[in-house]
């Protein structure tokens, strides 16, 4: 048996401050999250699945259920929610029977885009906690380590989706008017 190059004390020590900070930054991040979703009447895990499936533009539950950090059944049930409102639509593909697919239909693209030009960085808490060091340093936090972590949990996978929809934002949106706004779309939403 290999030798262990940590104490107990550095390991508990470690897993209790990544947990408590986890659960306070969490606790943020939900109220800012349900703030910005709320005149939508969507909760986060309606719009976290709103969300990949734009960014995977044809995403199976169970990409949706891995992605959205789910239970399969949730990301199902969710789903199902979102298809009975016109946001969502599902399908089974001819090589692939065996999984559902989900694509958002124009209302749920319309509902997605209006959220992300409607985004108001003063009434995010995370964000204006970033702000010191932003402009302390010129930039906002990498948070490099952080992603290590969650890559060796849940994989290069996920960490390439993630990357990915952050990479779609950079390339089809553009900032017109403190607004972010579809690279191609008009000042009205359908």
């Amino acid at each position: 048996m290999a030798e262990k190059q940590y104490s107990m004390k550095e390991a508990l020590l470690f897993s209790q401050r990544i947990a408590q900070l986890s659960k306070a930054l969490w606790k943020s991040v939900e109220k800012d999250w349900q703030q910005w979703i709320k005149p939508y009447d969507l909760n986060i895990n309606e719009h976290h699945i709103l969300w990949i499936a734009y960014h995977l533009n044809g995403a199976s539950i169970s990409d949706v259920a891995k992605f959205g950090v789910m239970h399969v059944s949730t990301a199902f049930n969710f789903s199902k929610k979102l298809e009975e409102r016109g946001l969502l639509q599902f399908s089974k593909k001819e090589n692939d029977k065996r999984n559902t697919y989900i694509q958002l239909t124009e209302h749920g693209e319309s509902i997605l885009l209006e959220l992300m030009e409607s985004y108001d960085p003063d009434s995010n808490s995370v964000f204006s906690g970033a702000m010191p060091l932003r402009e302390l340093y010129g930039k906002f936090p990498d948070i490099i380590e952080m992603m290590a972590i969650v890559r060796n949990i849940y994989g290069d996978d996920f960490m390439e989706i993630f990357e990915k929809s952050f990479h779609n934002i950079e390339c089809e949106f553009v900032e017109e008017e403190g607004k972010l706004r579809k690279n191609g779309k008009s000042e009205e939403l359908v």
